[in-house]
């Protein structure tokens, strides 16, 4: 067994931003979708709440990866403090099998 003893607090961020932001990015098409629904309902008097819906969902993939960095970061953190408390998470690593790589053959015309 192998144990993790501490994070890269950084690279745990924008792992953390980037996993974040893709999910805001599957989830706006249904904030567009709500908004144009809403727009649709509710007649003129919704076009204010239509258009703030759009932007609201072109603006929630930025803010998911915004916070999940900073979500990432204080996570790191208290990782790498904890670790150092009660030991860090335990894993079993094996050897990578090996791989063969074969080419085509090439010919010349």
């Amino acid at each position: 067994m192998r144990t993790i003893q501490s994070v890269g607090v950084l690279s745990a961020a924008k792992i953390m931003g980037l996993i974040q932001g893709s999910l805001g990015l599957i989830f706006m098409p249904f904030f567009l979708l709500f908004a144009a629904l809403g727009m649709a309902a509710g007649g003129k008097a919704s076009v204010f709440g239509g258009v703030a819906g759009i932007v609201l969902a072109v603006f929630i993939p930025v803010l998911y990866a915004a916070l999940g960095f900073v979500a990432g970061a204080i996570g790191g953190l208290l990782y790498n403090l904890f670790a150092k408390w009660v030991g860090g998470i335990e894993v079993e690593v094996g050897a990578a099998p090996a791989v063969s790589v074969s080419y085509p053959l090439q010919t010349s015309i």
